[in-house]
């Protein structure tokens, strides 16, 4: 699946997955056919880091 370039794009799609859909970054990245590792890696870029308690990304 390709993804959003812009990170606060990417945040709001990836949260709103997390939210509705899936229990966890995981589970979404299986599902979607999205590498977990560049999904962080993009998001931690973006200031962002996934917070598993809450299961979704918050301002780092």
């Amino acid at each position: 699946m390709r993804l959003p370039e812009d990170g606060e794009l990417l945040l709001s799609c990836v949260n709103t997955w997390l939210r509705d859909f899936y229990s966890d970054i995981y589970e979404l990245c299986e599902d979607r056919d999205i590498d977990s590792d560049e999904l962080l890696s993009r998001l931690e870029a973006a200031g962002y880091s996934y917070d598993k308690e809450h299961n979704r990304f918050v301002k780092t």
